[in-house]
């Protein structure tokens, strides 16, 4: 809570009626500050977000660790199985079945591998 008290007349006959226009300048203030946070943390948000779409498939994991030969074979295999069980995961979730699964699946697993 922000103190008033400090806020007084100086010209104006009317203490109560200066006091009152204080409390709604800091109310306004309070009010901008709210939506300055909130807009900065939606900005912070979308970048994370953009960053992290970036670099989230195998492919471009490999490439930025710049790994070859066995390295990558190994790397590769591990992380499309990683992918494989957040995918079936996912499904489970969706409660998917049949052939919506197996769609669902090859899908996800194809856009994390990034193939």
């Amino acid at each position: 809570m922000v103190h008033t008290s400090f806020i007084r007349p100086v010209i104006c006959g009317s203490s109560r009626l200066t006091n009152l226009r204080a409390d709604h300048a800091l109310q306004l203030v309070g009010l901008s500050m709210k939506y300055l946070t909130a807009t900065l943390f939606a900005v912070l948000l979308a970048g994370s977000a953009t960053a992290q779409t970036a670099t989230s498939t195998c492919k471009a994991q490999a490439s930025d660790k710049k790994l070859a030969g066995a390295a990558l074979k190994s790397f590769m295999t591990k992380c499309e199985k990683d992918a494989k069980a957040a995918c079936d995961k996912s499904a489970a979730e969706k409660k998917l079945a049949g052939a919506a699964k197996t769609s669902h699946v090859k899908k996800c697993v194809s856009d994390s591998v990034g193939s």
